[in-house]
């Protein structure tokens, strides 16, 4: 799980995101607010190449919030619906790494999927083993259109 993360500012961050998460939590905790975590992922396609964003979102109840980002890139053949599970294996790798801070800090986190529930649109092939991937890890989950973390926060930083 250790790989490059940033701040929404492009502030690189140099401890583990485990670490830096942990200190996030703390910090918030210390000047009384309540936080919620949200993990996603989302991709782009650019010729040969599938860029990808994984964020957590930490959300101070009513008081706005912030996120750490990390990008990356890989070699594009695959189907859409194989990206789309990539996706979510993305997230769940991060929330993986990082629920027992969640638990220790009693802090509710959910996993959003970038894959819509709408059978018209093409992502949504990918929605059955999805749901099954995340609820199976024993994650709370959201779909569009409700998994901002993934569709709006994620998709401005890919």
């Amino acid at each position: 799980m250790e790989k490059k993360w940033r701040r929404f500012n492009g502030e690189q961050i140099h401890l583990p995101i485990k670490e830096e998460v942990e200190k996030a939590i703390k910090r918030e905790r210390a000047k009384g607010y309540n936080l919620k975590v949200y993990i996603g992922t989302d991709s782009q396609v650019r010729g040969k190449i599938a860029e990808f964003a994984t964020v957590i979102v930490f959300l101070r109840e009513g008081k706005g919030g912030f996120m750490f980002i990390h990008n990356y890139k890989m070699d594009h053949n695959i189907t859409i619906k194989e990206r789309m599970l990539l996706e979510v294996g993305k997230s769940i790798e991060v929330a993986y790494g990082l629920c027992e801070l969640f638990d220790k800090y009693n802090v509710d986190m959910e996993i959003h999927a970038d894959i819509n529930t709408n059978p018209q649109f093409k992502s949504n092939a990918a929605l059955s083993e999805a749901v099954g991937y995340i609820l199976g890890m024993g994650f709370a989950f959201k779909a569009k259109p409700e998994a901002f973390a993934s569709s709006s926060c994620a998709n401005k930083v890919v």
